[in-house]
């Protein structure tokens, strides 16, 4: 039996072992072992028990000497030690003995100049269906020569023991830079095995002048002048970036390189909850054969999904490769970006619904990663509520913040990308308040413009309170539609609620960055 060298791992005497199955194959293995049921789209169905998200609290980094001064320890990366990274390992290498074991070996970075290849080896053949399809997929004549450059052991049938592994629970996400080996334990969440290869990126792609980013790209299929979008959940990106006018480069994960934007994966993970075929066509229809779809509630008889029950989770998800949407740029490589566009969903309605930024501006804002939260989505919040999410994408960002903004300052000098700061949220008063969402339409109008370059013709006011300049007028959006204060009836109540948001970007920069320079602090907002 070929072993493909697991056996140097400790992965001894293995059931049986299988490399590079095709979907089909997957489907049928998975079928088989009950990991889950085929639904009447053709998609794999399958719950992934206790964990149905990422477990933030679980994860960690291994503190070497090699990497110990450039990781940004704290409550996101935790540090373990090398010895309990190594016990663990070993012990799930023993666990995945006699067992069935399918591998994948895969590319992450569509632009082979900086592509790294992963090994994923698999318990379960669902979960390995998904890493086949959210990776690239090597031909044959690829695979022949291939040498991981790091491998990820996944076991979610493993459990650790904190008091004896160290660790808090029974799930442990564990990242070695320098021995180029992750492990994943106790969790059945396909997410961690897609956001430890992104969260390997982004420390790996910094050594390469390439900027790795949490952001979703497309480009004009005519000019070919590309595009990225930023934005934390509820904010639009997939929506705003899934333009039927032009083509999906990626949907989560970007390296800007010297040469322009690449794809990091092969697939898209996209939430389901409430999903309909009117509203994200794209999505919708690539629910089908190969993709794997997880934690939503299916008949037990019609097979059929129910995207609107969110029981076992509100993160409903499904992983297809990118070649499932039509309008895919496959290979998945762009330009050197002309716009970049952060959103936000501002719940408070002051911000601006479009925005230019200056070059420390940006800076400012990619560094804050700012959206709001309703109220009434958790018990006892009765006004929105601040969302700081670090370059819009904590969680997966291993390094000092100011890292990754000073490669955004130099790329913005050296290409003169335009950066825009789009508010999809709400408009003439909070949402607290009963005001709407501005208007999508309006919206894709204003992206729109800023993509055509409409906006290098128009007048710009300067908004005091977030130090930012917005236009006076956009194609197809009527003028009173981009003044964020003019839209409120009360203007002292907008100019009493700006300030506060003013006042909470300023306390969080202060407590987050306190090292950042002073002309990024300076670009940020005002109390007036």
């Amino acid at each position: 039996m070929e072993t493909y060298g697991i056996e140097k791992l400790g992965i001894i005497g293995p059931k049986a072992v299988y490399r590079n199955l095709e979907p089909a194959k997957l489907v049928e293995k998975a079928l088989e072992r009950q990991e889950g049921v085929l639904s009447a789209s053709g998609a794999l169905s399958v719950t992934t028990g206790k964990y149905t998200g990422r477990s933030p609290k679980d994860k960690f980094i291994v503190d070497t000497a090699g990497v110990h001064d450039e990781i940004a320890w704290g409550s996101v990366n935790r540090p373990i030690s090398r010895e309990k990274f190594d016990a663990i390992k070993g012990k799930v290498a023993a666990y995945l003995q006699n067992r069935e074991v399918f591998i994948f070996d895969g590319f992450a970075g569509a632009d082979k100049k900086y592509t790294k290849k992963f090994r994923v080896i698999n318990e379960l053949a669902s979960q390995n269906l998904f890493i086949h399809q959210l990776l690239i997929r090597p031909t044959k004549d690829e695979l022949k020569d291939y040498v991981p450059d790091f491998t990820i052991l996944c076991a979610p049938g493993f459990k650790c023991d904190p008091a004896v592994d160290g660790v808090n629970s029974e799930a442990a996400i564990m990242i070695d830079y320098e021995a180029h080996m992750i492990v994943i334990c106790g969790s059945g969440y396909a997410g961690e095995i897609k956001k430890s290869v992104f969260s390997t990126m982004n420390y790996v792609l910094t050594k390469e002048n390439v900027l790795p980013m949490h952001c979703s790209a497309n480009m004009d299929p005519k000019t070919g002048e590309t595009a990225i979008f930023f934005g934390l959940s509820g904010t639009g990106k997939t929506t705003l970036s899934a333009d039927p006018a032009r083509l999906l480069i990626g949907d989560d994960e970007h390296g800007w390189s010297p040469d322009g934007v690449f794809n990091i994966e092969g697939g898209c993970y996209a939430k389901c909850i409430k999903l309909s075929k009117e509203k994200e066509p794209d999505i919708y229809n690539a629910i089908r054969f190969g993709s794997l779809v997880e934690n939503v509630i299916i008949d037990p008889e019609t097979r059929e999904f129910d995207f609107d029950d969110g029981s076992l989770t509100e993160n409903t998800r499904v992983g297809y490769p990118i070649n499932y949407i039509d309008n895919a740029k496959v290979p998945s490589l762009g330009g050197v970006p002309k716009v970049v566009i952060f959103l936000t969903a501002d719940a408070f309605g002051v911000l601006p619904p479009i925005s230019r930024l200056s070059r420390n501006a940006a800076m400012y804002h990619f560094v804050t990663g700012f959206t709001s939260k309703l109220a009434g989505t958790e018990r006892g919040v009765t006004e929105p509520q601040p969302t700081f999410s670090t370059l819009f994408g904590e969680p997966f960002m291993p390094m000092d913040p100011s890292v990754y903004a000073a490669m955004l300052g130099d790329k913005l000098d050296k290409y003169g990308t335009k950066v825009y700061l789009v508010n999809t949220g709400w408009a003439g008063g909070s949402a607290s308040d009963g005001a709407k969402r501005m208007d999508l339409k309006y919206t894709r109008a204003m992206v729109t413009a800023a993509l055509n370059g409409d906006f290098d013709k128009i007048e710009f006011k300067h908004h005091d309170v977030f130090n930012v300049d917005y236009p006076v007028s956009c194609p197809n959006v009527p003028d009173e539609k981009l003044d964020a204060r003019g839209m409120w009836a009360d203007k002292a109540a907008y100019d009493k609620q700006a300030n506060k948001l003013a006042q909470m970007f300023i306390d969080n920069f202060a407590k987050k960055y306190p090292n950042m320079p002073k002309e990024v602090v300076e670009a940020g907002p005002k109390i007036k």
